[in-house]
């Protein structure tokens, strides 16, 4: 027994020593807040907006409203089709739900909220902050202030080139694409891409010193969260004013969002947003973001997004179809998958799209133009797999048809 409490003690004493040395590693090779973030806070989690600096977004002067039309039962009745929901709000609930929407013809069919949220809850982007950060490019574009997708990214962030000539081939479209050929990988730890790209403390830092070239651009995809960020510093150098308040200004107010927003920051020092994800607002209004998509980027008679940005992003790329771009990336997903532009599509039989912006955790606002459809969800987190929601709206979608509110 003194034997194995010896042996016990000695794999206890190598541990915390590894732990110890990781740790020094840690604090001399990356800035110390940013060690200490990961220490404090751990994964990610949809409350993460309590803990970040932000810069606000003023809620519009004359809010937008929805027309409401009442249709649970028949929403309850197709989405429970699905063998897997025996009953939607409980399905809804166990699955981590905050929110959840449905929006036809601009009336709301469904609204409810779970998990101790409620309509003025804030809930969190990740993700949707890329589509948009899209939005954004496509606005700039219009305005003359970027000329195109195809200028060298290095116009904008010249001192890539001293770094590395290669990042001249790499263009505004290929960030848009996932394409560019930066090094990235998805490990959690203090060295991994994923932690880097959202607790370090200069994200514009990180992203113009930090990337590395392996490949060509354009040639395969590859989620990457360098690119939000090097999109978000084009924007600043193009528009001269923080992202934000060009959201605020060219979207946010247009579109009659009834609340106020705000999109999280780096650090109070850099005041850079988190482009990879830090957009914070409520259900109803990221609703707004979908139906403005829905209707070619026109609300309520004005253009906010130019309708050849919006259809250029939401519809699939015929010079990647049939390739091995994509690899094996929607392979489960029940129909014939996309992504364009940081928009997640789906191509209908009848040559119609689905399109959807989505983040971590399972937050999505989908849209099904042809049904003039809006989903939108919100979760603590996934509850299933992100292609199986996307499945269900699509299935129910194909479905809507039926519903008589």
């Amino acid at each position: 027994m003194r034997k194995l409490a010896k042996i016990g003690l000695g794999v206890l004493i190598f541990i915390l020593a590894a732990i110890a040395l990781i740790l020094v590693w840690a604090f001399v090779s990356y800035p110390s807040e940013y060690v200490l973030r990961g220490l404090r806070w751990g994964d990610v989690d949809v409350y993460d907006y309590q803990k970040f600096p932000d810069r606000s977004m003023a809620a519009a002067a004359e809010p937008f409203q929805f027309a409401s039309d009442p249709a649970e039962a028949q929403v309850r009745e197709l989405l429970e089709r699905d063998p897997a929901i025996e009953d939607l709000d409980a399905f809804l609930e166990e699955t981590g739900t905050q929110a959840f929407l449905v929006i036809q013809d601009d009336a709301i069919l469904y609204e409810r909220y779970f998990n101790e949220a409620a309509r003025d809850s804030i809930v969190t982007s990740f993700s949707i902050a890329k589509s948009f950060a899209s939005a954004l490019i496509g606005i700039a574009i219009a305005e003359g202030r970027i000329q195109s997708v195809d200028d060298p990214i290095t116009v904008y962030l010249p001192e890539l080139v001293q770094r590395d000539s290669a990042f001249t081939e790499i263009t505004i479209r290929d960030l848009l694409m996932m394409s560019s050929g930066i090094k990235y990988t998805e490990t959690s730890f203090f060295n991994g891409d994923d932690t880097k790209t959202y607790y370090y403390t200069d994200l514009r830092r990180l992203a113009l010193e930090e990337t590395r070239i392996i490949d060509p651009p354009g040639a395969y995809f590859l989620y990457n969260n360098f690119h939000p960020l090097l999109l978000g510093m084009i924007l600043e150098r193009a528009t001269d004013m923080p992202v934000a308040d060009y959201l605020e200004a060219k979207i946010w107010q247009p579109v009659g969002m009834e609340f106020d927003g705000s999109w999280s920051l780096d650090s109070e020092e850099t005041q850079f947003e988190k482009m990879e994800s830090g957009i914070n607002g409520r259900a109803i209004d990221f609703a707004k973001f979908g139906r403005l998509y829905l209707n070619e980027g026109q609300w309520e008679g004005q253009q906010v997004i130019p309708p050849d940005w919006v259809a250029e992003s939401t519809h699939p790329d015929p010079s990647v179809a049939g390739t091995t771009y994509y690899g094996d990336l929607f392979s489960h997903l029940s129909a014939e998958g996309f992504y364009k532009y940081m928009w997640w599509g789906i191509q209908r039989e009848d040559g119609q799209v689905d399109f959807s912006a989505l983040g971590n955790k399972g937050q999505f606002i989908y849209v099904s133009p042809d049904k003039e459809l809006i989903i939108v969800r919100h979760g603590q987190r996934y509850g299933i797999e992100n292609m199986e929601w996307l499945t269900l709206f699509y299935n129910f979608a194909n479905d809507i048809d039926g519903v008589d509110g």
